[in-house]
């Protein structure tokens, strides 16, 4: 009973102490509840929910709540996950809808048992991230990623010991200048070493261009990290080598687009775990290490955009790259032929090796077949781009048998011969650009099987042929471009049959002829719509009417000849770029060009027959040419800020220049309005444009003087006042325009002399200044000052002295002309140091694009072959000296002729004596010669035949004397070119040699001797030659008693097999007689 009784009071005793316990842990827990709930309650009231994502958060039951998660036995929160499940590349509206905002509340730090807390991709913008995050010390995942948090990252971050999982990324950051602009920054990163636990960290776009290069040393104290996601964040200089490599479990390095100048970090070949190594959009430099081939678990590699980093593409891709399946190389300075081992690649999914300078031909046959399980190369590859390289050679046929293949881009090399058949059999391919190569023959109709395809480009190829038909079968194709090839025929409705999804159409530069019916209505909404060079008249396009989304046009050299219907202004005004160019377009233009497009408008009208007046009113126009057309009237000026080049050349307008044309057209980087009918002054207000970089005001009538406000287009490059009727001096403020590289003042009636003030344009090119009235010595400061000049033109002037020995300094120079001035003296023995007539030249048409789409190109009249000839586009040809009509003397240089590649040679009506060099054979290019009306003499060399394209000799009027060499070239020119040399003889003159018969006698005799000579050799070599071919095996069979027998021996073999041969026929003849 004692025993019952001790036991009943222990049971007592421990009943009441559960029962105690159990009440106790029961408050405890209902105490938590309530807290929780007031906590998430008090967290929710801070923050702005517009489309009312947390409308379930009422009522007790917060463990239900959308984005809350407890342990099921307590009830605690232990996980927030409220992203936005809409990131920012998905349709703005879905996203700012589903945005949360507001603030933080101190209330969160009440959920001490929180792991997980999820807030990215909302807005918090110019919110900094609160300190009470780093008192979550529970927490193992905390992603903050696009959250548009600002400011600096609290250190006490680094209480989070267990955190596993950190990502502060900024997903999208703004982009100025170049450089990406950070909205969150780390100041001090000592505090990331306490985060012992972590196993991802994404900071990519957080400023971190204070922690310098200890960023590696300190990250490399996290022994368990496996992701490291760093691109963006203003990391520059060298990426730094860790005295010990701690990253043991590192999987995923990301360090893309920062600032690293740099040789690749060759420490990472020693983490051999890494699976993805991503340092793209650097400035690294130096060879790809080989050993990046041999990492046995690497799948991902991108070493793009770097553009210096160096290596032998067939020494990286033999290495074995047993895992790779993303590589991308592109944009560096790899070099070499694609080796065939890299068909090995089995699990190679997407490959990229554009814009390099790889060279040699694609293999025929690539490794794989024996190594891969599909017994086929590249079995997965479905990306391959290999564009702006050098291959060259023919496209292989294994290129159609990666079966998988989605994107090819081979755009810009050097790949010649037809397009492999087996290409049209890849039922997956979404992408093929083949554009920018020397591909011929025609595109099948077996394209049509290409079901998938999206975009095509064989842009400027030599393909042939007709555009098949089943083009049309694509109906997934949204971008096509055939343009410039020798693609021809007529296409058809059938063309564009299923072509719905269609959205850039590029046809250009082809010989296509389009026959649909006038109603015909395309079943596609273009965006670009290029046709030019396409014969789509003479009617304007009337199915043009259905495309409302136009955004580019080119009906450019269309055969087009019709008048623009009303219906076009009302889908134009939209467009960004409209050519309707080379056509015969007529009527009038609007009164108004007024464009609504959000980009400004690119307009071409040029070379047309439109007539009227020019429109009034032109707004939200960057770019018109006018040019080239029958526009009358005056200029008609209304404010526009936007218009940047203005063309209205070769037209029939009149009137003076608008005297404020610079407050009204301030933003002119382009203005052109040459060959009218202009008159007035140039008003002073051109000086208030000072964007200016081409001034065109050529070939009109315009009166008085240059304003000397020219001077304040300090950017100007071309300034062409040539063929007017301009007056007084040259303003010595134009020296003030040292970025000026052509000045054309030509044909006007300008005096005084040249001012001084032209020594500071350093960057001249072009100098023209002929048919005028200046006067004074020609500058020896010309041949300083004028470094890069290339043409100087003062032809007609009134310039007086000696020429300028300083003139051989002009080293660049193509083109001198000083003609018809009063220079005298003797021609400088230093022109021969005129270096670029001394050697080939290799230079591009002179022109000027100003700051961009139009060109202005350079003109010059060449009086050459005895008439004024004018070049343009191939000015960079011409190659002359015109000294002629002036009051020069002495003999003529002979260093002259080592001037080679001289084509137009002009010294006439001077007084140069001496004789023609013996070396004027030398003037290899020599086209034009003219020595006439000069006091040369002596005989005209005989090695004048040999220049071969001379074109044009004139020798007339001097005192040459002797016969003249009438050979090679010298026969294609008349007696006119020798005329007025009294001792000149022979042909072409009447005048014969007075040895001229005995020249003949001569040449009869010395031919008679010369063929007995020749008869007398040749019966002593028939002689020789017998004597050698008897004597020479004698004494060698007498030699030698071996060669004799065997000599012999294979002599009586001959005999007795000619001797059975006869028998054997005889025999025959002897049994068909019988």
């Amino acid at each position: 009973m004692e025993r019952i009784s001790i036991l009943g009071f222990i049971l007592a005793i421990l009943y009441f102490i559960t029962t105690e316990l159990a009440c106790n842990c029961y408050t405890h827990i209902s105490n938590n509840v309530q807290s929780e709930q007031e906590a998430l309650m008090d967290f929710k009231s801070g923050l702005k929910d517009p489309n009312n994502r947390l409308s379930s958060w009422k009522g007790s039951n917060y463990c239900y709540w959308q984005g809350i998660t407890c342990e099921k036995d307590t009830g605690i929160v232990i996980s927030i996950d409220l992203h936005n499940p809409y990131p920012r590349e998905n349709v703005y509206e879905n996203w700012s809808s589903m945005n949360l905002s507001g603030e933080i509340r101190p209330s969160l730090m009440k959920l001490k048992s929180l792991k997980y807390l999820d807030l990215s991709f909302n807005s918090f913008k110019g919110m900094p991230i609160p300190q009470l995050f780093g008192s979550l010390k529970n927490l193992l995942h905390l992603n903050l990623s696009g959250a548009e948090f600002s400011g600096t990252i609290p250190s006490n971050f680094g209480n989070l010991s267990n955190l596993q999982y950190l990502d502060l990324s900024s997903e999208y950051p703004s982009y100025v200048g170049f450089e990406y602009s950070n909205d969150l920054s780390i100041g001090n990163i000592e505090w990331m070493t306490s985060l012992v636990s972590l196993k991802y960290l994404g900071m990519d776009y957080v400023n971190l261009s204070s922690v310098g290069s200890q960023w590696v040393g300190l990250l490399n104290k996290l022994p368990n990290l496996t992701e490291l996601h760093l691109d963006g964040c203003s990391l520059s200089g060298s990426i730094p080598s860790p005295s010990f490599v701690n990253f043991t479990s590192l999987l995923v390095i990301s360090i893309k687009s920062n600032q690293f100048i740099s040789m690749f970090p060759e420490w990472l070949l020693n983490v051999s775990s890494l699976g993805s190594i991503d340092i793209s959009d650097n400035q690294l430099h130096g060879r790809i290490p080989l050993g990046l081939g041999e990492l046995p678990n690497l799948q991902h590699l991108d070493l793009s955009w770097n553009f210096n980093l160096e290596g032998n593409i067939s020494q990286l891709l033999r290495k074995s790259w047993k895992k790779i399946e993303f590589l991308s190389l592109g944009q560096n300075d790899l070099y070499g032929p694609i080796p065939s081992s890299f068909g090995n690649f089995c699990n190679l999914k997407y490959l990229d090796l554009s814009h390099n300078n790889l060279n040699g031909s694609l293999h025929e046959i690539i490794k794989g077949i024996e190594t891969c399980s599909s017994k086929s190369p590249l079995p997965n590859l479905t990306e391959l781009y290999l564009s702006y390289n050098q291959l060259m050679g023919n496209l292989p046929n294994w290129l159609g048998e990666l079966k998988n293949l989605r994107r090819l881009n081979l755009f810009s090399n050097r790949l010649e011969s037809p397009i492999p058949a087996s290409l049209w059999t890849l039922q997956h391919l979404e992408f093929l650009f083949l554009g920018m190569n020397e591909l011929n023959g025609s595109l099948p109709d077996s394209i049509g099987r290409l079901s998938q395809l999206q975009q095509f480009d064989v842009y400027s190829n030599h393909l042939s042929g007709s555009l098949p038909d089943s083009i049309g079968q694509l109906s997934q194709l949204q971008y096509l471009d055939v343009g410039y090839n020798q693609l021809s025929g007529s296409l058809s409705e059938q063309h564009f049959w299923k072509l719905s999804k269609l959205e850039t159409l590029f046809m250009d530069s082809n010989s296509f002829r389009l026959n649909v019916s006038p109603n015909w209505v395309p079943p596609f909404q273009l965006n670009v719509l290029f046709m030019g060079s396409y014969h789509l008249g003479p009617a304007f396009p009337t199915w043009l009417q259905s495309q409302k989304n136009l955004q580019s046009l080119d009906f450019s050299n269309a055969s087009i000849s019709s008048c623009i219907p009303n219906w076009f202004w009302n889908i134009s005004f939209h467009l960004q770029y409209l050519s309707l160019s080379h056509n015969q377009l007529q009527g009038q233009l609007p009164n108004s060009l007024n464009f609504s497009s959000p980009f400004l408008t690119h307009i071409d009208f040029s070379s047309n027959l439109f007539e009227g007046p020019i429109p009034f009113s032109i707004k939200g126009v960057d770019f018109l040419d006018l040019s080239h057309n029958k526009f009358s009237g005056p200029i008609p000026l209304s404010r526009s800020e936007s218009l940047s080049y203005l063309i209205l050349s070769h037209n029939q307008i009149t009137g003076p220049i608008p005297s404020n044309i610079g407050e009204f057209l301030p933003s002119l980087y382009f203005l052109s309005i040459s060959s009218n009918r202009i008159t007035g002054t140039i008003p002073d207000s051109i000086g208030h444009i000072t964007s200016l970089e081409v001034i065109d005001f050529s070939r009109n009538n315009l009166t008085g003087s240059i304003p000397s406000t020219i001077n304040n287009c300090s950017r100007l490059i071309v300034l062409d006042l040539g063929n007017n009727n301009l007056s007084g001096m040259i303003p010595k403020s134009l020296g003030r325009l040292q970025l000026l590289q052509s000045l054309h003042l030509n044909d006007n009636k300008l005096s005084g002399e040249l001012p001084s003030s032209f020594q500071n344009l350093s960057s001249l090119e072009l100098l023209d200044l002929s048919y005028n009235n200046l006067l004074g010595k020609v500058p020896s400061w010309i041949g300083t000052a004028f470094i890069n000049l290339v043409i100087l033109n003062l032809r007609s002037n009134a310039f007086f002295g000696r020429l300028p020995d300083r003139l051989s300094n002009l080293s660049s120079l193509h083109v001198l002309d000083l003609a018809q001035n009063n220079l005298t003296g003797k021609i400088p023995v230093t022109l021969v140091e005129l270096k670029a007539m001394a050697q080939e030249h290799n230079v591009d048409s002179l022109y000027h694009n100003g700051n961009g789409s139009s060109r202005y190109d350079e003109r010059l009249i060449v009086n050459t072959k005895g008439q004024s000839l004018e070049y343009t586009r191939t000015l960079s040809l011409v190659v002359s000296i015109d000294l002629s009509d002036n009051n020069l003397s002495g003999e003529l240089p002979e260093g002259i002729t080592k001037l080679s590649s001289l084509v137009f040679l002009n010294l006439s009506m001077n007084h140069i004596i001496g004789q023609i060099p013996r070396s004027i054979s030398m003037l290899c290019q020599l086209s034009s010669l003219d020595l006439s009306s000069n006091k040369l003499s002596g005989t005209i060399p005989s090695s004048m035949p040999s220049l071969t394209f001379l074109g044009y000799l004139n020798l007339s009027n001097n005192n040459f004397s002797g016969k003249i060499p009438f050979t090679g070239q010298m026969t294609t020119f008349t007696e006119l070119a020798f005329a007025g040399n009294p001792n000149l003889c022979g042909t072409p003159l009447v005048t014969k040699c007075q040895d001229e018969d005995l020249d003949k006698r001569q040449s009869a005799l010395e031919d008679k001797i010369d063929g007995s000579y020749i008869d007398q050799w040749f019966y002593l070599s028939i002689g020789l030659g017998f004597a050698v071919g008897i004597l020479v095996p004698y004494f060698v069979l007498a030699i030698r008693r071996s060669c004799c027998d065997a000599y012999f021996d294979f002599v009586d073999k001959i005999v007795e097999w000619l001797l059975f041969r006869r028998r054997v026929t005889d025999a025959k003849n002897h049994a068909r007689r019988q």
